[in-house]
């Protein structure tokens, strides 16, 4: 399977900060935001992935993370001119993706929790159709809602309905099997010029092959897309390292645990972040200093 991260847009809710930079760019706590995002990708073993962003910012991205080799991962990188719809990810990565199935995840996603990686797992499990998320909110009113049967067949997806069939918002998280290209190509765009990604759901709710993952209590999405969210969400990884030790969306770490590197490797990269508590960290779960 290939991951895709969407790393686009303007981010104009958070102006005057991402006048200049890409909103993924800013560091949620400790590290930048499309560590969270590439770290959940990481955690359901996919090694391969497509960054989408915008001409100005790519570089920024290649300068950051590079080809993926320190990680033992492979990172390409793709341009879009003008924001055209979550949708187009997949024609653009029409050649990236090639015969793989594809995991999409938005740049400006925060996922956390302790079934996290058994969550992916049981989505990457469905080899045709596609997986989506659903994630309980006290209000669903501002987020697109999914409707679903006991067997979590998908019903119905709303676009920020006045009157929600459930309680369960769907964050930017996707599964799709290898048929998503040409679907995405045959989406007619939206009144906003748009190829829009619930049109390629419907698609797949369409042939009876739309699944959705709860997550449940003990897991937690956060939002990104205003000042003060950014905040509470640094807030929230502050918390969670110094009370458990433990660092949150770790690229580094998962990499290891995950077999992509080995400790030496890791150890190195810790060495040239020894300046700093990320570089410790990583030293000390690598058994350095």
């Amino acid at each position: 399977m290939k991951g895709i991260i969407l790393a686009g847009g303007k981010g104009t809710r958070l102006y005057p900060m991402t006048k200049a930079v890409s909103k993924q760019l800013l560091p949620v706590y400790d590290k930048p935001l499309i560590y969270y995002p590439l770290s959940i990708l990481m955690l359901a073993g996919i090694r391969e992935v497509l960054i989408i962003s915008t001409p100005d910012d790519t570089p920024l991205y290649e300068r950051l993370l590079g080809t993926g080799e320190k990680l033992g991962m492979k990172f390409v990188y793709k341009v879009q001119d003008t924001p055209r719809g979550l949708a187009d990810a997949f024609i653009l990565g029409e050649d990236f993706i090639g015969d793989d199935s594809v995991c999409l995840i938005l740049g400006d996603n925060v996922f956390y929790g302790q079934d996290m990686t058994r969550m992916l797992r049981k989505a990457m499990e469905n080899k045709i159709g596609a997986t989506i998320f659903g994630y309980p909110v006290k209000d669903a009113r501002s987020f697109g809602v999914v409707e679903f049967d006991n067997n979590h067949k998908v019903i119905s997806i709303e676009e920020k309905p006045e009157h929600p069939k459930s309680s369960y918002a769907v964050p930017g998280l996707y599964f799709y099997d290898n048929r998503v290209v040409n679907i995405a190509k045959n989406v007619k765009p939206s009144a906003r010029g748009e190829i829009e990604i619930t049109a390629v759901n419907n698609a797949y709710l369409e042939m009876g092959e739309l699944n959705v993952t709860l997550l449940g209590r003990g897991m937690a999405w956060l939002d990104t897309g205003t000042p003060a969210n950014m905040l509470k969400a640094a807030e929230f990884v502050e918390a969670v390292q110094d009370r458990q030790g433990f660092y949150v969306s770790c690229i580094e770490e998962i990499a290891w645990r995950r077999g992509f590197i080995t400790r030496e490797e890791l150890r190195k990269i810790g060495e040239e972040l020894a300046m700093t508590d990320y570089g410790q960290y990583l030293l000390s779960i690598a058994g350095g200093k």
